[in-house]
């Protein structure tokens, strides 16, 4: 029983399935510990990669999805796919009522506080958990490892093999 009313349950069913959604341009060592993280409190992960033309990519979204599944086939529990418009209206046509973000720092939380209010808003019925990845990985972000690349830096030591090796070979040798 408990006094919390039926928190943490939705309509008297417990959360199965959520989804994490980014760009994943590319996909980093702390976006794969968030995904592993999701994948062991949710039955079912959907790692959702964002086709986002108002930004610009480094890679197209299938080598984005391709790396992804890449990185994550060690979880048996998430699928990887794409998704356009509005990540709400994607979720809820799936049956998704959870979406997951991941909190690298104090200063991913006024641009994720703001998103998961937006999206309250836009979508009631869908909840926004955060999830911290471990501390070997919260300074990492997709921009500092693209920029890390292009000046001939190592990022292997910030992505999956996988993504390095696709870094270099979009990037060259600098």
């Amino acid at each position: 029983a408990g006094g919390a009313g039926g928190r943490g349950r939705r309509r008297g069913r417990a959360v199965k399935e959520a989804i994490y959604a980014g760009t994943f341009d590319p996909v980093t060592c702390g976006h794969v510990d968030v995904a592993e993280r999701a994948a062991h409190v949710f039955g079912r992960l959907t790692v959702a990669v964002a086709e986002d033309p108002a930004k610009t990519l480094l890679f197209p979204v299938e080598e984005r999805m391709a790396l992804a599944r890449e990185s994550l086939a060690h979880l048996d529990n998430v699928e990887v796919t794409s998704f356009s418009g509005l990540l709400g209206d994607w979720a809820r046509a799936r049956g998704v009522h959870t979406l997951i973000r991941g909190l690298r720092a104090f200063s991913d939380f006024e641009y994720e506080f703001q998103m998961a209010l937006t999206n309250r808003k836009l979508a009631p019925d869908i909840e926004t958990l955060f999830l911290m990845p471990n501390e070997d990985f919260s300074y990492v972000s997709s921009s500092m490892v693209r920029e890390i690349a292009s000046l001939g830096g190592e990022a292997e030591k910030f992505v999956p093999a996988a993504v390095a090796e696709a870094l270099r070979r979009r990037l060259g040798p600098r």
